[in-house]
């Protein structure tokens, strides 16, 4: 069997007394994890949930979240993580859109998801311990057998679109995504890796996330990222290994004090996605002097992670995100889908297990995100002699905040429902501590008003706080090119040169 459940029970019943997770300071041992997947795993079942169907959870990290994923798995479910910093709007799209049978949330996103049917919510005694969901007396089901090609997960994703879509990711995608990362990473029982990131996104539950478990080492789960916290939970778990977004390595690194803790157990850490400036990693290795920084690069629809640069390499490759993993192919192709040489920028295409079939009930988009069975990553860049990636440009029109991909599409969406709005664009801006945060520029209809606090306040009731845009500016009207499409180019390099003499904040 290829259930997540299995591995596990496997290391159950080899060493019952390790500890799996870690979440509050509470041990969790793989003999405890064990039993609650199988008790979380009777309370769906309860729910009537069984093969197939669609458990999606609305939570921030716990060890609930952990044993919620793998008993989903247990009965062949399939998982649905959706981002809690989103709207009730959009988290009810997600779910009606996927069609989830059930939603886990916890207790403090109940005005959330209110309008939502089939909705359990989570009391903080859930969140450290989901079998406390399962009334005594239900019996144990038993692990309903998947094959490598079924369905295991829905990511729901930003794209180009005004909608999210959902990547589907096959048991056969997660565990050649473990596999990779494993050999690339020398992982081993004796890693103790912290999930700090939300475990809704593919960087803390994929890269390398719960393939710690795989291999039977120890998850530190931390419910939230905040430096001092994070640094004192290194110390105290010994932590060996981590995922941080960019933004946390910069919060770290700027926090006073922050050498007064014993960061000696700390061996590694992904922190990439973007071109990390060499000041960056050479401050990292002074702050964690027995560890690497290791940039990356990858999507959620390869399950993330799919190049990571290689120890010794950091410097001599500067501006790189590494070469390609084990099982992953990638080249670099034009408009037609035609192969370019190296150090010749086009679109990055991946190829191999790893790599999503497509999104869910959404045959077109699939069909346009592929040459053949060369996934499109919208991304350009280039290869060099020796295989390093360089990213230089993003082909989709997204902007990448604090880790997370916010379509620009689905802000201009709710900002020209607005009736005084007659034309609009939204773009990434630089932001020193979150990396890019979204602007608006708007076009008034003739003799409309509108102000910065009325734009926030309506995009507030429709989106996630992070997707709001943080800066508003007007115009007379938008750059367009001979096709009438908004040149959102001239617009970044005008407003982030500080040309825009408008801009309201």
């Amino acid at each position: 069997m290829v259930n997540l459940s299995s591995f596990i029970y496997f290391h159950a019943l080899r060493q019952a007394d390790k500890p799996a997770l870690v979440y509050a300071g509470a041990p969790v041992s793989y003999g405890e994890l064990d039993r609650r997947i199988v008790r979380a795993a009777a309370f769906l079942a309860s729910k009537v949930i069984g093969a197939d169907d669609i458990v999606a959870v609305f939570m921030k990290n716990s060890a609930a979240f952990v044993e919620i994923a793998f008993a989903t798995s247990h009965l062949g479910a399939v998982f649905l993580p959706v981002n809690f910093r989103l709207s009730g709007e959009e988290c009810s799209y997600i779910v009606a859109h996927a069609g989830a049978k059930l939603l886990l949330a916890d207790e403090e996103f109940a005005t959330t998801v209110a309008g939502i049917d089939n909705v359990v919510l989570l009391d903080v005694a859930a969140q450290s311990d989901s079998s406390r969901l399962a009334a005594p007396g239900l019996p144990a089901p038993g692990s309903h057998p998947r094959k490598p090609e079924d369905l295991f997960r829905l990511m729901y994703t930003s794209g180009t679109t005004d909608r999210p879509k959902g990547v589907m990711h096959s048991y056969e995608n997660f565990y050649w995504k473990c596999m990779d990362h494993v050999i690339a990473l020398g992982m081993s029982e004796a890693d103790r890796l912290l999930a700090v990131g939300p475990l809704y996104h593919v960087g803390a539950f994929d890269l390398p996330g719960i393939a710690i478990l795989w291999v039977g080492g120890t998850l530190v789960v931390q419910r939230q990222f905040d430096e001092t916290e994070t640094l004192a939970l290194i110390e105290a778990e010994r932590v060996t290994c981590a995922w941080f977004a960019p933004m946390m390595v910069g919060r770290m690194l700027a926090l006073e004090g922050a050498e007064r803790y014993d960061l000696s157990s700390f061996k590694w850490c992904i922190a990439g996605g973007e071109k990390t400036p060499e000041n960056r990693i050479r401050d990292f290795t002074r702050l964690f002097r027995a560890a690497r920084f290791i940039d990356g690069y990858g999507l959620t629809e390869t399950c993330s992670g799919d190049t990571l640069m290689e120890a010794g390499k950091e410097i001599e490759k500067i501006g790189s995100t590494g070469r390609a993993l084990a099982h992953v192919e990638i080249t670099i192709r034009d408009d037609e889908g035609e192969l370019l040489p190296t150090r010749t920028e086009g679109e990055i295409c991946l190829r191999g297990p790893k790599v999503t079939k497509g999104y869910w009930r959404d045959p077109k988009k699939t069909e346009q995100s592929f040459y053949s069975d060369w996934f499109r990553s919208g991304d350009v860049g280039y290869l060099d002699e020796d295989g390093f990636l360089f990213i230089t440009d993003r082909k989709k029109d997204m902007i990448i905040s604090g880790g997370e991909n916010i379509a620009s599409s689905e802000i201009e969406r709710v900002i020209y429902q607005m009736s005084e709005v007659a034309d609009c664009a939204v773009i990434g801006l630089p932001d020193p501590k979150w990396g890019e945060r979204p602007a608006a520029i708007i076009v008034a209809r003739a003799g409309q008003v509108l102000s910065v606090e009325e734009v926030q306040s309506r995009c507030r009731a429709a989106l996630a706080g992070f997707k709001v845009p943080s800066r508003i500016f007007f115009r007379d009207a938008l750059p367009r090119n001979p096709s009438g499409k908004v040149l959102k180019r001239v617009l970044r390099d005008e407003l982030a040169g500080g040309i825009e003499s408008e801009a309201k904040s």
